[in-house]
């Protein structure tokens, strides 16, 4: 089976403490929820549901997994660290009290730290993910030692999480394979007539049965007026001859996320529906044919604005070419053209390739997961850039 052994989650931890000593961290707490776990996940394999969760990672040492009350016979069963800590903050959003159930508190897992007698620097990857009354909790806690802040630190973890090791690409590749042929399925099996919830149906049956621990992200499809939505969730809405219907799919595998966005016409395409079609595969021939390791990422955004502008695309323009992908759909780094970094080898990303006009309410998205080489990109998931045009 395709999976990250404990080692590298070890490993992962150590280069994370390295990185805390150069920028004077005494603590990080890696902090994840249920719709975005990936700052927990990546140290532990753990996926909180109903409750919140953390990794707290001391400056030397042991991490720990920090839960709710009601969650500790499922992290034990997955998690790949075993000291396991149930905090009342981290119960889910209803506030029950659990009287009477002993818990942990901050204060006491800091002192069971090494180093949590003296913090002077307390860090949070996923501070913008998290609740109020981790934060309140989490504050209190602080008080003891002083003035001690709570800090943005997600950049410490991005870091490291951005370049792909060969564990994490053999599973998004297994990721982008689920993707590819369940993308195929629906293909195949899509018909006029069907409602955008109903298809939905068709990919999440499908990629479940070849592997897939659950989708990417809450998927869509969307046909006719709405397909101009950049994001969306699909509608009881049914598919009607000649319509342009977009397809936006993608499973996870072993925590790992993958993407396909295509779009589809129900009967011949029209010229205004096969331009805009092909006009999208064109701009991901032309990134794709330009990004590689070494190449200032601001050059590729640069190249997709002006490419979109040369196809007479610009008032469809909304974001681009590429995000991060890995534990989620879209992570750090985004390619932008006020980026400041240069493409690494693997590098993982989604090319995002969307164009959508409010005024016609119509909209494709062209998506596909690709690695970053020394001499261009590696498409994972690979599907044909053609008009499907389904009779």
């Amino acid at each position: 089976m395709i999976r990250i052994p404990d080692s590298e989650f070890q490993e992962r931890v150590k280069k994370v403490q390295a990185a805390m000593a150069k920028e004077g961290f005494d603590m990080l707490l890696c902090y994840g929820n249920e719709a975005e776990p990936q700052f927990v996940r990546y140290f532990c394999d753990y996926w909180p549901s109903f409750e919140t969760a953390g990794v707290l990672i001391p400056k030397s040492g042991e991490a720990k997994l920090l839960i709710g009350p009601e969650s500790y016979t499922y992290a034990a069963d997955r998690s790949r660290i075993a000291d396991i800590k149930l905090l009342k903050a981290f119960r889910e959003s209803s506030e029950p009290e659990y009287p009477g159930k002993p818990l942990d508190t901050f204060t006491s897992v800091f002192a069971e730290c090494e180093g949590g007698d003296s913090i002077k620097r307390f860090g949070v990857a996923g501070l913008p993910l998290m609740t109020v009354g981790v934060y309140g909790a989490l504050e209190e806690a602080l008080k003891a030692y002083g003035d001690v802040k709570v800090e943005k630190a997600d950049h410490i973890v991005s870091a490291i999480r951005m370049i792909k090791s060969e564990n994490e690409l053999a599973c998004m590749r297994k990721a982008a394979e689920i993707t590819h042929e369940t993308m195929k399925y629906v293909l195949e099996n899509i018909r006029v007539g069907m409602t955008e919830t109903q298809v939905v149906g068709l990919a999440l049956g499908k990629m479940h049965e070849l592997g897939a621990e659950r989708e990417s992200y809450p998927l869509w499809v969307l046909t006719g007026d709405g397909s101009d939505q950049a994001i969306s969730r699909p509608r009881q809405k049914a598919i009607q001859e000649g319509d342009l219907t977009f397809l936006q799919i993608g499973a996870r595998y072993e925590g790992y996320a993958s993407s396909i966005g295509r779009a589809v016409v129900f009967g011949k395409a029209t010229d205004e529906q096969r331009k805009l079609i092909e006009a999208g595969y064109k701009l991901q021939e032309t990134v794709l044919g330009f990004a590689k390791a070494g190449v200032p990422a601001r050059d590729v955004a640069k190249l997709h604005l002006e490419t979109v502008k040369k196809l007479g695309y610009e008032d469809h323009y909304l974001y681009g070419p590429f995000h991060g992908n890995g534990l989620m759909e879209g992570e750090a780094p985004w390619v932008e053209v006020d980026s400041d970094y240069v493409l690494q080898e693997n590098m993982t990303f989604c090319c995002d390739l969307f164009l959508g006009s409010h005024e016609t309410k119509r909209g494709i998205r062209i998506e596909d997961v690709i690695r970053i080489t020394k001499d261009g990109v590696e498409n994972l998931t690979n599907f044909p850039c053609e008009i499907f045009e389904i009779q």
